[in-house]
């Protein structure tokens, strides 16, 4: 553009044949006149005058005239003629042919959905340094496939014979456009930076876009034409100045600015990374970096597919009806937990439990197999096949054992049946496991490799070696309605699609989630505002947090469950975590205590829920070796279950919160991360000391927080919010003697004959439960207030006392030394106790 250009005249004789062209040179002409065009002319002979015959490009100042009018503009002319004539003879597809791969399984085998980034602003304002640092951070850090497409890879190519007036400027556009959208409904996520300067070509790429179903985001670099005029990265507002440069956009050529763009990037005011990290939480809000569909900033469920397996209502009454008819195999509290785990989706792509190829996968590999073409919880179901040499090639986080154990009398009992029903305890069907496949329980190994530790009193493992259970059954569920506990804790209950609804309702663009086995204080608040507020700054527009407590089945010194939901409720009521940004319920998982195997897990069961980001403390899942020579020792490093979450394979694209521990701050009385420039104003309050002080019964301490919290039976202000620390204190004191909810137990549900009655306060699954024979208003003792034979004219029919009815596994007798003999549950060292071997198939009694 800055050299002078050799015109070239070809002679031509009145009869068209070629004459040698003169021997002198023709005059030069400035190339950047012409404002990079390329002009034709002809020289007519023997005059050699030359005739502008076509002028292909700009309208620069130098621009010649063509006879019969502007060539540059007879050029745009037919070029929209050409653009706008009916492809009659083009026909992509025939009618109800689908020509290519569709959007969604392309989707689904990148790991990632097309989308255009349409990046406009004056020359300058930082479209190629932000779009490339954005292609580093999406290639390298996500591997996904990106490209940038901008002003000079197509000005050496595609619009090569373009200038710069308005027309070639739109038509520009419009080659753009159409690549773009090539690439986008590729599966790639395109970058376009061009400086588009007129609003109705950018408005039409978008139609285009919306024409094909094309996701399209318009992001405007505003940045003043001061600043970009001092920035001059290419030196071109110099020359401009200079008047080197003619009809240059935002000075003597116009920018119109987006009305209404999807992002505004005010660079000037906000470093390079921030600016990715707003244009990365657009794209995760979209859903472009995952395969599968999303929406509302919710992560999809691993594998892409929604679980339910909830029997619809209307084919409830027959499924209950096969139920009645099928083998039986009794299901503890925590296989009831994980039941629900499977059934409600926070397992998926998990339809059942685990047969014992998906089993060996998640021993070895902390991942199991899925079939992404033919849907992603196919292959989980079929058979094990041990001798297939074939696999699907993508795999998706599943670190933990979901077994179901079960007896040699229940495997006997299964025999070669096509389904059974899985029942609790009071012998009520909650299931249909669908093709069993039952298989040795290799107890040993499962325990070596889920938590690499040796500790036989270990509370999870202890319940893997309780004798009798040497086989475990695997197969498909389906759920007989909705697992409901009856503990007064149902409506906080959601499943995964109800959680994922609540979260959309609240106006979510991106959900994290923080999970606790203990009540909420304010240092657990801080670091959730702490975790709201750094996505804030990350781009997110209304980031929702999910409060999660742990439901399923806890170690007796944990805090129970309706102490720590309870004191979450009043934490919310008073502000602390807002209720229009906080969404909180029941995770229902079982604990394990597996440490950085578990947690996991956690994470894992989180996404499928919608969370894309998780706030994860020091030892995750851990605790004390309950045995051994390591007795009270941690068993698993404080600093490993994080990092091995946020290393590890199969987290899709769900991000980590990290923090530090916090400590209460005297000055301000909150709790926060400490400020080393006044470190004696900072103290810290340990979950033992907290125990001690609430089993104490400590009120709010004076202005002045004295040394010694426990002797001062003083709780600092601010620590927890006030009914919160009431609530956690009436535990502490109440702990041996309250009637609390450790964790999901079922409630009722015990078939009860006529003229039977129990307390309402204490329903079957309680201690205190007691059921008694009751004839007009008055209890009636079984034991001494019946006859043996209902009439005494015969003795050929005896009155039956039912103690324990058929299905039912809990152990039930008459009490022989409580006035009116109730039928109660028996109890060793406090526990409920259960027959273990099966299913009962007979009524138990006297």
């Amino acid at each position: 553009g800055k050299a002078d250009y050799d015109e070239v005249t070809y002679m031509l004789s009145p009869e068209g044949k070629a004459m040698a062209p003169p021997k002198q040179k023709t005059s030069a002409v400035p190339f950047a006149a012409f404002a990079a065009g390329i002009l034709l002319t002809i020289v007519t002979f023997p005059t050699a005058q030359p005739y502008v015959a076509g002028y292909f490009g700009g309208a620069g100042a130098g621009a010649p005239a063509a006879a019969g009018g502007d060539a540059g503009a007879m050029v745009a002319s037919y070029r929209e003629k050409m653009l706008s004539r009916p492809l009659n003879n083009i026909i992509e597809c025939k009618p109800g042919e689908e020509c290519r791969m569709g959007s969604a399984m392309r989707s689904r085998v990148l790991g990632q959905k097309g989308v255009t980034l349409w990046m406009t602003g004056l020359s300058g304002s930082g479209k190629t340094t932000i779009s490339e640092a954005l292609e580093k951070q999406l290639l390298l850090r996500f591997g996904k496939n990106v490209y940038r497409i901008d002003g000079d890879n197509l000005r050496t190519g595609l619009t090569r014979d373009l200038g710069f007036s308005a027309a070639d400027r739109g038509e520009s556009v419009r080659r753009a456009a159409e690549v773009a959208a090539l690439f986008n409904e590729a599966g790639v996520i395109t970058m376009v930076t061009l400086i588009s300067p007129y609003r109705k070509d950018r408005d039409a790429a978008r139609a285009m876009h919306q024409r094909r179903g094309l996701p399209f985001l318009e992001v405007f670099m505003d940045v003043p034409l001061d600043v970009v005029k001092a920035r001059d990265p290419k030196g071109l507002y110099k020359k401009v100045a200079q008047g080197l440069i003619k009809n240059f956009t935002g000075v003597d050529a116009p920018y119109e600015p987006p009305l209404s763009p999807e992002l505004t990037l005010k660079n000037s005011e906000m470093p390079v990374p921030a600016c990715v990290d707003k244009l990365v939480a657009a794209l995760s809000s979209l859903g472009s970096l995952t395969g599968p569909p999303a929406s509302h900033g919710l992560h999809p469920p691993d594998g892409g597919d929604s679980v339910s397996l909830i029997v619809p209502h209307e084919q409830l009454p027959a499924r209950l009806a096969e139920a009645a008819r099928l083998p039986r195999v009794p299901l503890t509290d925590t296989d009831t937990n994980w039941l629900q785990v499977i059934g409600e989706g926070w397992a998926a792509p998990l339809r059942g439990f685990m047969r014992e190829g998906t089993l060996v996968q998640a021993l070895h590999f902390n991942s199991m197999l899925v079939d992404v073409v033919n849907g992603s919880s196919s292959y989980a179901t079929k058979p094990t096949e041990w001798m297939q040499s074939d696999f699907p090639k993508q795999r998706v986080s599943m670190p933990i054992p979901i077994v179901l154990p079960i007896t040699d009398f229940t495997r006997r009992c299964i025999g070669k049946s096509a389904a059974v029903a899985l029942t609790n305890a009071a012998g009520t069907p909650l299931a249909i496991l669908r093709d069993p496949e039952v298989y040795e329980l290799r107890v040993r190994e499962i325990i070596a490799r889920t938590f690499g530790i040796t500790d036989d009193a270990h509370p999870y493992i202890a319940q893997l070696l309780a004798p009798g259970k040497t086989y475990a059954i695997g197969g498909e569920v389906e759920l007989l309605g909705r697992i409901k506990y009856n503990d007064g804790l149902d409506k906080y209950r959601l499943t995964v699609d109800e959680l994922r609804a609540a979260f959309a309702k609240k106006g979510a663009d991106v959900v994290y989630a923080f999970q606790t086995r203990n009540p909420t204080h304010a240092g657990h608040a801080f670091l959730m505002k702490d975790s709201r507020r750094k996505l804030v700054e990350k781009g997110y527009k209304n980031p929702v947090l999910w409060l999660s407590p742990l439901g399923g089945w806890t170690k007796k010194s944990d805090v129970p469950l309706d102490v720590r939901v309870k004191q979450h409720i009043e934490v919310m009521a008073a502000g602390e975590l807002h209720p229009d940004w906080t969404v909180m319920a029941i995770w229902p998982s079982p604990m394990i205590y597996a440490g950085p195997t578990e947690v996991q897990f956690h994470a894992k069961s989180r996404r499928v829920a919608g969370a894309s980001y998780f706030t994860v403390g020091r030892d995750p899942a851990g605790m004390p070796f309950s045995s051994g020579p390591n007795e009270g020792d941690d068993l698993y490093h404080p600093d490993h279950g994080r990092y091995v979450l946020m290393s590890s394979p199969g987290v899709g694209q769900m991000r980590f919160l990290g923090f530090e521990k916090v400590y209460y701050d005297k000055k301000d009385h909150t709790m926060r991360t400490p400020d080393r420039s006044r470190k004696d104003d900072f103290i810290s309050i340990s979950g033992s000391k907290m125990r001690k002080l609430a089993a104490l019964g400590a009120k709010p301490c004076p202005d002045l927080i004295p040394s010694d919290l426990v002797a001062s039976k003083c709780i600092p202000p601010g620590f927890m919010v006030q009914k919160g620390w009431e609530i956690v204190s009436d535990y502490y004191m109440r702990q041996k003697t309250g009637d609390w909810v450790p964790y999901s137990k079922q409630l009722g549900g015990l078939p009860m004959g006529a003229g039977m009655q129990s307390s309402a306060e204490q329903p079957f699954g309680k201690p205190g439960f007691k059921a008694y024979h009751a004839s007009g208003g008055a209890f009636v003792s079984p034991w001494h207030g019946l006859a043996l034979y209902p009439t005494a004219a015969s003795n050929l029919v005896v009155n039956f006392v039912c103690e324990i009815p058929r299905g039912s596994t809990a152990k039930l007798e008459v009490q022989k030394a409580v006035p009116f003999n109730p039928i109660m549950q028996d109890t060793k060292k406090g526990a409920l106790r259960y027959y273990t071997y099966g299913a009962p198939f007979f009524n138990y009694g006297m």
